[in-house]
């Protein structure tokens, strides 16, 4: 597979933040999306598909991409096997640094709409805490919707001042996630 070029990437983390009100129809097609992936991914390999990121907590506004978490056995096969599989189905390949612990890299696959809007960010990884986390925060706002608005409020804030840098907009959610983490850790420890 062809990487990615710097200039590409460059042009990606460029790309607008548009964030929208909840949409009652991303759990289904984060579900058709799902069942699409069983049938295209070699089942010995994946150990968890997951919806991750805005799109799976209810009532929360969001960029309007469903993100999948797919936590995978052996990440050379994905490169060497399914990334081919997925760039025909419609998706561009990005082998991406990981914020995970195991793999310094992991495959990012993006699909967009007709008119170029990214429609899904397909998060293949090889399973560690960076993983386990990312369900553990969208479970701890699913419960606490407090925390949901709280990160909401703070979504829009980071928007409007940076929608065309999406490293900064991240990072402006860093912190937030970590305390929010940090919080759902100690709540599973006291349970």
């Amino acid at each position: 597979m062809k990487a990615t070029t710097k200039k590409e990437f460059e042009k990606l983390r460029r790309e607008p933040i548009t964030v929208v009100p909840y949409d009652a129809s991303w759990p289904e097609h984060y579900e058709e999306l799902e069942h699409a992936l069983k049938r295209i991914l070699p089942r010995r390999l994946v150990q968890r598909i997951a919806h991750i990121g805005s799109t799976a907590v209810p009532g929360l506004s969001a960029k309007p991409i469903i993100d999948v978490q797919v936590e995978v056995c052996d990440m050379d096969e994905v490169v060497n096997d399914v990334a081919p599989i997925m760039v025909d189905a419609g998706y561009q390949f990005i082998w991406r640094r990981s914020i995970g612990e195991k793999d310094p890299y992991y495959a990012w696959f993006i699909r967009r709409n007709a008119t170029g809007e990214r429609t899904e960010h397909i998060h293949v990884v090889s399973p560690d805490q960076a993983s386990v986390d990312r369900i553990v925060f969208r479970d701890h706002l699913r419960h606490y919707p407090e925390e949901a608005s709280a990160y909401d409020e703070l979504k829009a804030q980071l928007v409007k001042k940076y929608a065309k840098d999406r490293d900064a907009y991240t990072r402006g959610k860093s912190e937030f996630i970590d305390r929010v983490l940090q919080d759902a850790r100690h709540q599973r420890i006291r349970k």
